[in-house]
């Protein structure tokens, strides 16, 4: 991730003078210790993978209540996985930097947000006593590899990806009182430090793109989707289903053939798509990868 492009100093001040006035502390802002209200959803039904499908129509309402719990911690596991592997590349990005600039400062100050986020998602699961869900062995261990070596543009816009998708589902839970407080505070929380974090990316992401010639763009683009595609594939672990006593391949093979999931997606990604456009992102061979991730 070693480049000699950076985003302008006044830039990064910006975003830590903004960190100092409008940070939160979850363990302060959420009420851990009320009790979880046996009628609300984990999530807006609208964003569960089987809504509109037969199967979501042959679910009592607990189920579905459920279900919308098991989905959202999984969800908020594949963002904590995420966000470590976040915090390993920014580490790897600022390592030997001058810390006098604003820019080394604002880096830390991300990863100390990701930490606070991984926790307050951690203890959310925990508090709705939902098993601990992972993506699949496959794409853990190509991670293991991709933060190892990953830099530049591929880092910071494969970072992207994962809270711009996220951004979009959190605005609807925390605006949504059917869903657990615990929930909607939270999303509250990771939605107004998020946004910070993505200008921070998607700077990052257009001054290293400046930097590069035509083949390395080509080459990070497709990579960038490929990224893309495993986080987005990730986020609902097939095991959520048994919770509800849906075996994973139907639950599975029900939210692949889910039109209205595929839309919530695609709108979901829109911002995305325009942004890696305009940084020259969206090569061929990347659209037909978010196509098959119906982020397109």
């Amino acid at each position: 991730m070693t480049s000699v492009h950076h985003v302008e100093p006044d830039f990064s001040t910006r975003l830590l003078e903004s960190s100092e006035m409008l940070s939160y502390d979850p363990m302060t802002e959420i009420d851990w210790d009320a009790p979880l209200p046996a009628n609300q959803y984990g999530l807006s039904p609208e964003w569960s993978t089987l809504y509109g499908t037969k199967l979501w129509d042959e679910l009592t309402e607990q189920q579905r209540i459920t279900l919308t719990r098991h989905e959202v911690c999984s969800i908020m596991s594949t963002g904590i996985w995420f966000e470590m592997i976040l915090q390993q590349m920014i580490l790897r990005d600022q390592y030997v930097k001058n810390p006098a600039n604003s820019e080394f400062q604002f880096a830390l100050t991300e990863i100390a947000d990701e930490c606070r986020h991984s926790i307050m998602f951690a203890r959310a699961c925990q508090k709705l006593e939902v098993p601990a869900y992972f993506p699949h062995k496959v794409v853990i261990e190509l991670a293991r590899v991709f933060k190892s070596v990953a830099g530049g543009e591929v880092a910071y816009a494969g970072t992207l990806v994962a809270e711009e998708v996220l951004d979009v589902m959190q605005r609807d839970f925390m605006r949504d009182d059917r869903v657990l407080d615990v929930v909607r505070t939270g999303s509250k929380i990771h939605v107004v430090e998020e946004s910070r974090h993505m200008k921070f990316a998607r700077e990052e992401t257009k001054a290293h793109v400046q930097g590069i010639g035509t083949l390395q763009r080509q080459a990070s683009a497709l990579l960038i989707s490929g990224v893309a595609y495993a986080i987005i594939t990730s986020l609902v672990s097939p095991q959520v289903y048994k919770a509800v006593g849906i075996r994973p391949r139907d639950g599975v093979a029900a939210a692949a053939a889910n039109e209205h999931r595929k839309s919530m997606l695609r709108n979901a990604c829109a911002g995305l798509m325009d942004f890696l456009d305009e940084a020259g992102l969206l090569t061929p061979p990347a659209v037909a990868v978010y196509r098959q991730a119906h982020m397109l």
